[in-house]
């Protein structure tokens, strides 16, 4: 008895702790910075380098407040003002999109489109300030908001004190080269540079998400929109990457059985 009576106030504890641990992150009501002035100063900008990307933090798309988002395929020439946040103690330990801990004394970023890991050179429009973070998280998602740096670097930028400000957030690459453009989260996988099926190409950009919405409804393999960039944009409508002829197969089968074109091979 005595031994089933510890059992069950053992699992009692552990199911308190946990949900604690659950609900510690927004025991906070409003977030905010550290309890005392931290000098930042002394704290470096993110260094790009190559990193592999993987399926972590990558989902695309992903959907959040009942809003879908879709990741830029190729940031290498990403430039974009707007307004940015930050965001401190009520997420600092805690995990980010990808897996990692947030620090807000790191130089890092929360982004909505750019892929996970990116590194933005973020400047203040109203100082001309500027640091670079490394982009490890999903955010904000707030309306009118294009980035949320980590405390650290909204401190460096002087936007800490304000809460927001108006930003220029441009691509930063390691060396001369741009890294290769992300391809749907599947990027990592061994099969990557697979055989690829192209559906549609439309001038359109709202044309080509229609179909791959629709193609997207009938199949579990993965479809998406590759802009090509010309004297005018091509918007793409692909599928894949698909391991062999036998799923491409399989694939068309689908295609065409649902009132599809059956599309054709094209190799990435």
């Amino acid at each position: 008895m005595r031994c089933w009576l510890k059992v069950v106030v053992w699992c009692v504890i552990a199911g308190l702790a946990a949900c604690s641990q659950n609900e510690s992150r927004y025991a906070m009501k409003h977030d905010t910075g550290p309890d005392r002035h931290v000098d930042v100063t002394h704290i470096p900008d993110a260094v790009p380098k190559y990193e592999a990307r993987t399926r972590a933090g990558n989902k695309n798309p992903y959907t959040v407040l009942g809003q879908t988002y879709y990741l830029i395929e190729d940031e290498s020439d990403y430039k974009e003002r707007g307004t940015a946040s930050w965001y401190g103690k009520k997420f600092h330990g805690h995990k980010t999109s990808n897996g990692e801990v947030y620090d807000m004394y790191g130089m890092t970023a929360a982004h909505k489109t750019l892929p996970i890991p990116s590194y933005v050179r973020v400047t203040y429009l109203k100082n001309g300030r500027s640091v670079v973070v490394r982009v490890n998280d999903r955010g904000p998602f707030h309306q009118g908001r294009i980035i949320d740096l980590s405390y650290a670097a909204a401190q460096k930028l002087g936007i800490a004190s304000a809460g927001t400000g108006p930003v220029e957030v441009e691509i930063v690459v390691p060396g001369d080269t741009p890294p290769p453009p992300l391809r749907p989260e599947d990027r990592a996988a061994t099969h990557a540079d697979g055989i690829y099926l192209q559906v549609g190409a439309f001038s359109s950009a709202s044309n080509a998400k229609g179909l791959r919405d629709d193609v997207d409804s009938v199949l579990e393999a993965r479809v998406f929109v590759s802009e090509f960039l010309a004297a005018k944009s091509l918007y793409r409508v692909r599928i894949g990457p698909l391991a062999d002829m036998a799923e491409v197969s399989r694939v068309r089968g689908k295609l065409t059985g649902a009132g599809f074109s059956a599309g054709h091979i094209v190799k990435d």
